[in-house]
Order: C-alpha cells, then sequence, then structure tokens
C-alpha cells in the first residue's frame, strides 16, 4: 500500500462509497504496521456532490486537463498586459468552454448514477473558474482528489503596476528600447490566442456530443416508450387470453360431466332395454302359451 494509490482509489469512488472504503483502507494499513499511513488515510475527507463530480471530470474526460490549464495560464498573462478588447473575448470564450465543460461533467454524474441539480452545477463551475484564475486551485484540481468545491473568489491578478492599454496598431520602430519585450509579449498574446481558439474547437466538439447524446437519449426515450406500448397491449392480450383459456376449462369440465352423465343414462338405459326384451322373450317363448 502507498499513500497516492490510496488516496486516488478513495477518491474515485462514490461519494456513499468513501467512508467505508476508507475505513477498509485503514484496517489494511495499521494490520501492515504501517500507523503513518493508517493516520494519513484517516485525514482524507469525504468529498462533496460537487467535488465528486469536478473530480470525475479529471477522471473521465481527462483530455479536457491541460487543455484548461493551458488557457489558465494564458488568461492569467493576458489580464497582466493584454488590451481590454483582447481580455473581453477571451472571457467570453472561457465563459463559453467552463459551462461546456460543466454540462459535461453533469452528464457524466447521471451517467454514474448520481444526476446533479443547477446548484451543485453552479459549483462545479465555480471550481473550473477556480482553475483558471489560480495557478494552486489548477494543481489541486488536476490532481482529482478535492474534498470540497473551489472559489473563484480569488479572481484573476491585478495588471501590472504602471502597465497601459497598447494602442490598436501602433507603428513598428526599427531600434528602441523595450523591443523584446514587446516581442515576448507578442508571442504571449499570440499563445493566449492559440489556447482560446483550441478552446473554442473543443466547445464545439462538446457541443456537439452534447447534441448527439440528447438525440440518442431522445430515440432511446422513444423507443422505451414503444416497447412500454408494446408490453401493455400483449399484457392485455395475455390477460385476454388467460380468461378465454379459463373459459374454455371450464366449458372442457362441463362438458366431460354432461359426456359422464350421458354414458350413465345410456347404460341404464340399455340395462333397462336388455331387461325388457328379456321379459318379452320369456312371454312369447311357446313354453309361457303352455
Amino acid at each position: 500500500m502507498d499513500y497516492d494509490s490510496v488516496a486516488d482509489e478513495l477518491y474515485a469512488l462514490r461519494p456513499e462509497e468513501f467512508t467505508a472504503a476508507r475505513a477498509s483502507a485503514m484496517a489494511s494499513a495499521r494490520t501492515a504496521g504501517d500507523r503513518e499511513l493508517a493516520e494519513r488515510i484517516r485525514a482524507l475527507r469525504k468529498p462533496s456532490l460537487a467535488a465528486w463530480v469536478s473530480n470525475l471530470l479529471v477522471r473521465g474526460s481527462p483530455g479536457e486537463v491541460e487543455p484548461l490549464l493551458r488557457l489558465g495560464e494564458g488568461l492569467r498573462q493576458a489580464h497582466q498586459d493584454l488590451d481590454g478588447a483582447q481580455l473581453r473575448e477571451l472571457s467570453r470564450r472561457q465563459h463559453a468552454l467552463i459551462r461546456a465543460l460543466s454540462l459535461q461533467a453533469r452528464q457524466l454524474a447521471k451517467e454514474a448514477g448520481h444526476p446533479i441539480g443547477e446548484s451543485v452545477q453552479r459549483e462545479v463551475e465555480n471550481t473550473l473558474h477556480a482553475v483558471l484564475a489560480d495557478p494552486e486551485a489548477a494543481r489541486a484540481w488536476a490532481g482529482g482528489r478535492l474534498a470540497k468545491p473551489l472559489s473563484a473568489a480569488v479572481g484573476f491578478p491585478a495588471p501590472a503596476e504602471g502597465a497601459r492599454p497598447r494602442p490598436p496598431e501602433p507603428p513598428p520602430a526599427p531600434s528602441r528600447p523595450g523591443k523584446k519585450e514587446s516581442e515576448q509579449q507578442r508571442r504571449r498574446l499570440a499563445q493566449a490566442r492559440e489556447d482560446a481558439e483550441a478552446a473554442e474547437r473543443e466547445l464545439r466538439e462538446l457541443r456537439d456530443e452534447a447534441d448527439a447524446a440528447a438525440r440518442a437519449a431522445t430515440e432511446a426515450k422513444q423507443q422505451v416508450d414503444g416497447l412500454q406500448r408494446r408490453v401493455e397491449e400483449l399484457t392485455g392480450e395475455l390477460e385476454q387470453v388467460r380468461g378465454e383459456h379459463q373459459q374454455a376449462r371450464f366449458a372442457e369440465r362441463a362438458a366431460r360431466e354432461r359426456a359422464r352423465t350421458a354414458d350413465r343414462r345410456a347404460r341404464e338405459a340399455g340395462r333397462k332395454a336388455a331387461t325388457a326384451a328379456a321379459r318379452l322373450e320369456r312371454l312369447t317363448s311357446p313354453s309361457s302359451d303352455a
């Protein structure tokens, strides 16, 4: 046993399974004689539903982790030195991506058997905002071991002291102090734009996946509804056939009883006919005339 593998296993479980699994892991550590590990395991906190969903997004969509972290780095740098128009564009893309990821997290939670409401989804979105704004929050989220949702109250870093918005298109200067810094700034801007464009592409893909999933869910529901109607129809037919079968059995028993009665009466009539014939024979025989 080692701490990281135990922690990863525990935080991958559903919330209702966490406490019992933690107790079992503590007992195993104590049995192995590792009291320090047992105490570290005991200190692991059961995740709230929103934290579990945030962890689930990391595990269920690992391809989304690195792009979001890169976008956060670009946005934090952008808040240091980009102009207002670019900040507004990046902010728009940021909110669209977070909304798409929170919807994806909601779908993952539903598939895992824990549908969530709007309030939990907002907590997940706040966590993603915090991931973009704070590198410490980003590292905590990427580890997949959150016990509670993160707060986005920290916000983005303030612009550097003395920084001013750049003019829309400054004319190039052949040689002047600060040119190297401007080149670095342009590279950072280009990287931020690439990250934002990548995030927007991912957003479109996520929306396409969500639309496809919604269509599949609608088709599946229609199929289920159709099968349910068919089941109800067949159930009605089965009840009707059962009734007819019961009536046929009653009719069969009645017919058999009538057949037995008719057979008995026929035998009695046969005996009577035989008796009458014998009597007639005696009366008509020559010996009876004498």
